[in-house]
């Protein structure tokens, strides 16, 4: 006779109470709850760079950009994600100190353990949300930034910048930058 296995079902209220004790942040996937892990220097440098460019660049829009440490709820799907960058401008989002609902734009940071996902079922995941209009994947082994943006007809387009674009385009927030600038201080060395 085969026997199952019993894992922990968690709501997601249970999820928020131990969270927020939590040292280790964890995402939360229908029900069962996943450890993340650590980010390398790259990783954490990429994402800081882009922080402070949206950053400075979104002060006094009305617009919060909010690093790795926020979750972001999505509700038809039972979830709730550590996005590494997500800027939300609804005044809905500011009414929940501990995750919010509404992005505009979602930015992943590619790691060897995340690529897969954040390409995969997490993108899937991602489009459920009706006010999402661009999701970001920057790579962190090579200059890329690849810029999935929703269309009027429900649609992803893919537009891809590189070291050799020297620029990049984020219009869900009007947003024009270097590439070079999201990359400074980052050694590709060990790569």
């Amino acid at each position: 006779m085969i026997t199952a296995i019993k894992t922990n079902y968690f709501t997601p209220e249970e999820y928020l109470i131990l969270e927020e004790k939590n040292t280790l942040k964890h995402e939360y996937i229908n029900g069962e709850i996943y450890a993340m892990a650590g980010a390398s220097d790259r990783h954490v440098t990429i994402a800081g760079n882009l922080y402070m460019l949206l950053r400075n660049h979104l002060r006094g829009s009305g617009c919060r950009v909010y690093i790795s440490d926020m979750k972001l709820k999505l509700e038809t799907k039972n979830c709730f994600y550590y996005p590494d960058l997500l800027v939300t401008c609804e005044n809905e989002d500011q009414e929940t100190a501990n995750y919010k609902k509404y992005p505009k734009l979602i930015v992943e940071v590619l790691s060897n353990s995340t690529e897969a996902f954040d390409r995969g079922d997490k993108f899937s995941d991602y489009q459920s949300l009706e006010t999402l209009e661009e999701y970001v994947l920057i790579n962190s082994k090579k200059q890329r930034v690849e810029c999935f943006r929703r269309q009027e007809n429900q649609l992803w387009i893919l537009q891809t910048y590189t070291d050799q674009d020297q620029n990049f385009e984020l219009i869900s927030v009007n947003f024009t930058g270097k590439i070079a600038d999201i990359y400074e201080d980052v050694d590709f060395l060990d790569v």
